[in-house]
């Protein structure tokens, strides 16, 4: 036996949808705010990931390490001290040809390039959200396109209640 009471629900509260929220970034189903950036999800189009520049410290790193493998080579060949060297030389000098892609990789793993969202906001082109974190930058993209998703289905609605089936007596 149902009761009036039963058959009504409370009303829900008309607070937007929180999808993720840490100090400075937070995904509703309606806003993607980070920092003192908010932009409406509705007007957020075309979005997409991308890798951030390597890190400036590493660059240098390496063009200094090159450039001077680069002078050294320049004056061994000038001055003639290529023929004097032995076969152990040759192979030093070989070993430190590798040094620049070493600084590369120890570079970009020290300090990998950020992952940046990009996205179309008004037509422009904006830098929505950029992490080094590769954890949190997953979770709040994927918070974004779910809004994305909701905003274009129409919002986020609970399913119609349905009555329980009873059989018929």
């Amino acid at each position: 036996m149902q009761t009036e009471r039963s058959a009504t629900q409370p009303p829900r509260p008309t607070s937007p949808k929180l999808l993720y929220a840490r100090p400075g970034i937070v995904v509703t189903a309606e806003r993607f705010t980070v920092g003192r950036n908010s932009w409406p999800v509705a007007e957020i189009t075309q979005v997409r990931t991308d890798r951030g520049p390597h890190d400036r410290l590493a660059i240098r790193a390496v063009a200094v390490s090159a450039a001077m493998i680069a002078a050294v080579g320049l004056l061994l060949g000038f001055t003639g001290g290529l023929h004097r060297l032995t076969a152990e030389a040759y192979l030093l000098l070989g070993a430190v040809g590798l040094v620049p892609l070493l600084l590369v990789l120890i570079g970009d793993r020290w300090r990998p390039p950020a992952h940046e969202l990009w996205g179309r906001v008004r037509g422009t082109e904006v830098l929505l959200f950029s992490s080094d974190d590769e954890r949190q930058f997953g979770q709040v993209s994927r918070a974004l396109r779910r809004a994305r998703e909701a905003a274009r289905m129409g919002g986020w609605a609970d399913p119609p209640a349905a009555e329980p089936w009873r059989p018929a007596r």
